[in-house]
C-alpha cells in the first residue's frame, strides 16, 4: 500500500482503537508545551526571539536554538495531523447523520476554543482547528495522492504570499547591513512588531500582570483579533490536518506499515528538514537576532520544514510505538495521555495561567527560559500521571465527554460499567 497511490479510496478499518496512533497523539500533546510555556510566561516576542527575554547568553542561545531546530511548530503541525486524522476516523464509522454530528463537534469545539482563547490562552488552536473541520469533510473521501497536492499547494501557497512580504522586508536588512541605507523606520517597525522595542515589552509585561476581569475586557472588546488569528493560521493547518487524513488512509497512522518502512519515511524527513532548519537558526544567531531575520525565519522560511519534521516525528512513533515499544510501559501512558488530549491540552493552559498569570502566583516575566522549561515539566508529568487512572474508571477525558455531550445535546454516559 502506497502512501501516495492514486487507487487507494478505501479507509483503513476505525473499528479498533490503535494503541500506537493514542500514544503519538500523547507525544503531540506533550510536544507543544514547551513553547506553550514560552508564550504564557514571557512577553510575546520571546516566542519568536530570546533577545526580547531571557538574554542571549550560551545556554539561552542553545535552549533557543534546539526549541526551534526540533519542536517550534514541529508538534502544532504534528497536533494538526492528528486532528486530521480524528476526523477521518470518526466520519468513517458508521453513523446515521455524521455530517450532523461532525458539524455539531465543530461548532461546540469553535465554541471551547473561543472561551479558552479570551479567558486562557492567547495563542488557542482549539478555535482553528474548529474551522479547520468545517472545511474538512469535503476532502476526507479524496485519494491520497490528491490530498498530498491539496496540502501541499496550501503550503505553497501560503509561503509565496509570506515570502512576498518577508522578502521585501530582506531586501531592507541587506541594503541596512551593506551600508546602502540608512533609513532606521522600517527597522524601527520590526522591532516593535517583532524584536524587544522597549514600548511593547512594557505593554506585554503589562498585560502580563493584568487581573482576570481586566483580561476578559481586553479580549472581549477586539473580536477581529480572534478573527485575523483564525484567518492567518488556516493555511498551515489545514495543509496539517489534510497530510493527517492522507497518512491515515496511506496505512502509516492506521498501524499498517512495517516499522522499517515508517523509518525509511522519517529518516527522509530528517534528512531535507533539520539542515535547513539548522541554517536558518545558525542565520538569525550570527545577525545578532535582528527582528526580519529572525520573524522570516521562524514564521515564513522555516514552515514547510516544521511541517516536513513534524510528519518524520509521526512516522518515527509509528515505527516505536507499533514495533519495539508496543507493549512498553512508556507507551501505554502516552495512550492514556492522547486519548485525553483536549482535556490536557486545556488543563496545561489551567496550571500555566496558576503560574504566571496575575490571577495566579504572578510569574509572567519573571523566569528565564530555562526556568520556563523546567516549569513546563509540572504539566507534562501532570497528563502523564492522571490520564492512565482516569480512564481506568472512565469512558473518556471531562473536556471530552463535555464536548461531545454538548454536541449531542444529551449528558452521555462518562463511568465505565463495573463488571459484576
Amino acid at each position: 500500500m502506497s502512501v501516495s497511490g492514486t487507487a487507494l479510496t478505501a479507509a483503513p478499518s476505525s473499528k479498533r482503537r490503535i494503541t500506537a496512533l493514542d500514544a503519538l497523539r500523547g507525544v503531540a500533546v506533550i510536544g507543544i508545551v514547551p513553547m506553550n510555556v514560552i508564550a504564557f510566561s514571557m512577553p510575546a516576542n520571546a516566542y519568536l526571539n530570546p533577545r526580547v527575554w531571557g538574554g542571549t547568553d550560551p545556554l539561552e542561545v542553545a535552549m533557543w536554538a534546539i526549541s526551534f531546530v526540533l519542536v517550534e511548530d514541529k508538534f502544532r503541525a504534528l497536533f494538526a495531523m492528528m486532528f486530521g486524522a480524528g476526523i477521518a476516523i470518526l466520519l468513517g464509522k458508521a453513523s446515521d447523520h455524521p455530517l450532523r454530528a461532525h458539524y455539531a463537534r465543530m461548532v461546540v469545539l469553535l465554541a471551547i476554543g473561543l472561551a479558552h482563547a479570551v479567558v486562557l490562552a492567547n495563542n488557542d488552536v482549539l478555535r482553528i482547528y474548529a474551522t479547520c473541520g468545517l472545511l474538512l469533510p469535503l476532502a476526507v473521501n479524496w485519494p491520497v495522492r490528491r490530498l498530498l497536492w491539496a496540502a501541499g499547494l496550501l503550503i505553497a501557497g501560503q509561503l509565496a504570499v509570506s515570502g512576498y512580504f518577508a522578502w521585501g522586508w530582506l531586501d531592507y536588512w541587506y541594503q541596512r547591513v551593506s551600508g546602502l541605507t540608512f533609513d532606521l523606520a522600517p527597522l524601527d517597525l520590526a522591532e516593535r512588531t517583532y524584536g524587544g522595542h522597549p514600548d511593547t515589552t512594557a505593554a506585554s509585561l503589562a498585560r502580563g500582570q493584568e487581573g482576570l476581569g481586566e483580561r476578559l475586557v481586553r479580549r472581549v472588546s477586539d473580536p477581529m483579533l480572534q478573527v485575523r488569528f483564525i484567518v492567518a493560521s488556516i493555511p498551515s493547518a489545514l495543509a496539517s490536518m489534510l497530510l493527517g487524513v492522507a497518512l491515515w488512509r496511506g496505512g502509516l497512522l492506521a498501524g499498517e506499515w512495517e516499522p522499517r518502512r515508517a523509518l525509511r519515511l522519517a529518516r527522509a524527513c530528517c534528512v531535507v528538514s533539520v539542515p535547513v532548519l539548522i541554517a536558518l537558526a545558525a542565520w538569525s544567531i550570527l545577525s545578532g537576532f535582528d527582528p526580519i531575520v529572525t520573524a522570516a525565519n521562524a514564521l515564513v522560511w522555516s514552515a514547510p520544514f516544521d511541517i516536513m519534521l513534524g510528519t518524520g516525528y509521526a512516522a518515527l512513533a509509528m515505527a516505536l510505538f507499533g514495533g519495539a515499544l508496543r507493549d512498553h510501559r512508556a507507551t501505554r501512558l502516552l495512550a492514556a495521555a492522547g486519548r485525553m488530549a483536549l482535556t490536557n491540552y486545556l488543563a496545561t493552559s489551567v496550571i500555566f495561567a496558576a503560574l504566571f498569570a496575575g490571577w495566579g502566583l504572578g510569574l509572567f516575566g519573571e523566569v528565564s527560559r530555562g526556568e520556563a522549561l523546567l516549569l513546563a515539566l509540572i504539566p507534562i508529568a501532570a497528563m502523564l500521571t492522571w490520564s492512565f487512572p482516569w480512564l481506568a474508571r472512565f469512558r473518556q477525558g471531562p473536556a471530552e465527554w463535555a464536548w461531545r455531550s454538548l454536541a449531542s445535546l444529551k449528558r452521555l454516559p462518562i463511568r465505565r460499567e463495573r463488571a459484576p
